[in-house]
């Protein structure tokens, strides 16, 4: 079993003919994701080896059924992508854009809240359940079929730690980035709730680093709401206050929101955190063999 994205899915791409969307869109068809339609507006008509462009996501859901959609569009036109996604009643939206404004981001938060629509990103690298689908701009090849879920709101550190586990000899069931934006559509709890759910994954792997406190709430619903053992690992030990690394929700601000802060925190609420990824994968072994 997976979470999210299966054989099941039916993948519209909102930004289909341009550069970016029309390479990550034939690599994810390529290894077999469902990409039955593609969204630019005035190019209707036209298609994209094959997979035919819509003006709207409403006339490629009434054409193809489409139930997922990734988001490929400038910054300043993708939050009307996503509405637009959600308007037309897409279960799953992943956006892959970065640099989309937190207070746009809010809006579409707010959005959200008042259905039951899911939408992973923005600045995130999108989903794979490996061996049936994957939506996004992950290199399939770091991954294998198994039965450990990952969560992260890291990217490359996310394909490490899949590499890592997988030189072990042990699989993923699915791994989701969560994007590195202060204000994301999905958040670790969302994400954990799911693979709980989940009866064919039996350890989760939880990614975080500095800034928030979104891993320590994390932290709180696994101690009170999880069976599902959890092993963690937090990027920025080495981060200085008050400077930003790599995401824009990635900054420690006065004295929260500190690798070993959180790395504490998490322990304490009886996460194993590693300190590495080398160390993570090594967890993960010991965890399930």
């Amino acid at each position: 079993m997976s979470i999210l994205v299966n054989k099941d899915t039916k993948l519209v791409v909102q930004g289909i003919t341009g550069r970016e969307g029309q390479f990550h869109t034939l690599r994810n068809k390529a290894y077999g994701t469902n990409v039955v339609a593609g969204v630019t507006p005035g190019k209707a008509g036209q298609d994209v080896e094959g997979i035919p462009v819509f003006n709207t996501v409403r006339d490629a859901v009434e054409a193809t059924g489409a139930n997922t959609s990734m988001i490929f569009v400038p910054p300043r036109f993708a939050t009307d992508a996503i509405f637009e996604s959600l308007d037309a009643g897409i279960d799953l939206t992943i956006a892959i854009t970065e640099g989309i404004p937190a207070h746009d981001m809010m809006r579409v938060y707010t959005h959200l809240k008042r259905g039951n629509q899911t939408l992973i990103g923005p600045n995130c690298p999108g989903i794979i359940s490996p061996g049936e689908a994957t939506v996004g701009i992950m290199p399939t090849d770091v991954f294998t079929p198994g039965r450990v879920g990952i969560i992260s709101r890291s990217g490359t550190l996310t394909y490490q730690i899949s590499k890592e586990i997988g030189d072990l000899g042990i699989g993923q069931s699915s791994v989701v980035g969560i994007g590195g934006d202060p204000i994301v559509g999905s958040s670790f709890i969302d994400i954990l709730q799911r693979f709980e759910d989940d009866p064919d994954t039996d350890l989760v792997v939880m990614v975080g680093e500095i800034g928030g406190d979104d891993e320590e709430r994390a932290g709180v619903f696994i101690s009170e709401n999880m069976k599902t053992p959890v092993v963690g690992y937090i990027a920025g030990f080495q981060a200085p206050p008050g400077k930003q690394m790599g995401h824009a929700g990635a900054i420690i601000t006065g004295s929260s929101g500190t690798a070993q802060g959180k790395k504490d925190a998490l322990e304490a609420m009886g996460v194993e955190v590693g300190t590495n990824p080398t160390e993570v994968a090594e967890m993960v072994k010991k965890r399930i063999g």
